[in-house]
């Protein structure tokens, strides 16, 4: 079995949308809507990144405050 299609296991994938515990990420978007979005959109979405067409959106750049009042990136 090809690793992108053990990452593209319906499995998988469901694992990875919530792995985050709750947290909306920098798009706003809730786990409860992600799941959501995902599920209406998983097969197309697949299908995209088989195809090599999946086109994600850029990650966007947050920088995370530190306790002696810098900011850095994230890694």
């Amino acid at each position: 079995m090809r690793l992108i299609e053990v990452i593209l296991d319906d499995e998988s994938l469901n694992e990875a949308v919530k792995s985050n515990k709750g947290v909306a990420g920098v798009d706003k978007m809730t786990v409860y809507e992600i799941d959501i979005y995902f599920q209406n959109n998983k097969e197309r979405i697949k299908k995209e990144i088989l195809e090599k067409k999946y086109r994600p959106q850029p990650g966007k750049r947050v920088y995370i405050p530190k306790s002696n009042g810098k900011k850095r990136l994230p890694v």
